[in-house]
């Protein structure tokens, strides 16, 4: 009997990281790509700044104390964490983990410098740049999110062109000019990345 392949081939998890600017659309992008991909979970990060009007605790952060946050850095509980704009922002192993046994790719939304951190770990994560069209049309979307001072939104640009400085670090660059095609792109890098060669685990013939 010839041997067949085996279908689907297994593969190991992936994680793919999306970064980008405040302001730049992440978070819109993200959950339309989890929306069209029912292999991909996301890890919720945690945050130590204040939950704005629109978010759910546990869905799009989990808000944490400063005094917890620092406690969960002692024990060595975070894949990676930061701080951001004054505010700490981490990644726990423990929900990576849990996500990648039950047999998911993990999407991580994670600044420049969670990023440096993660792709030390794990160099076959996917790194993935969001950029916005200009920084004045960067500037114009932060004043339309309503959330922020005169005096914040001029930090956040200002880390903006920090961030920029780090974009040669990552695997993929997106400009996000409208989000279904940016959407497109991103689910076209992760179906890529899926059938690389060295993600593939265990037998592909069975007899």
């Amino acid at each position: 009997m010839n041997p067949e392949f085996t279908t689907p081939f297994d593969y190991k998890p992936m994680l793919i990281i999306i970064s980008g600017p405040s302001g730049v659309g992440k978070g819109v992008i993200i959950k339309e790509v989890l929306q069209k991909d029912c292999k991909l979970a996301f890890s919720v990060s945690i945050t130590t700044r204040q939950r704005r009007k629109n978010e759910v605790e546990g869905k799009d952060y989990s808000f944490l104390s400063r005094e917890d946050f620092q406690k969960k850095i002692e024990n060595n509980d975070f894949l990676e964490w930061a701080i951001v704009h004054g505010n700490y922002y981490g990644t726990l192993k423990s929900k990576v983990q849990d996500l990648f046994n039950s047999k998911y790719d993990v999407l991580l939304d994670v600044d420049v410098q969670g990023a440096e951190k993660i792709k030390l770990l794990i160099p076959d994560s996917v790194s993935i740049f969001l950029l916005p069209p200009s920084l004045a049309e960067l500037e114009t979307r932060l004043k339309l999110r309503g959330t922020d001072d005169e005096f914040e939104i001029n930090k956040r640009l200002s880390r903006a062109k920090e961030e920029l400085s780090y974009l040669r670090n990552y695997d993929y660059w997106i400009i996000n000019t409208t989000p279904d095609e940016t959407v497109s792109f991103i689910c076209k890098i992760i179906n890529v990345e899926r059938h690389k060669i060295h993600r593939l685990k265990g037998e592909i013939f069975h007899e």
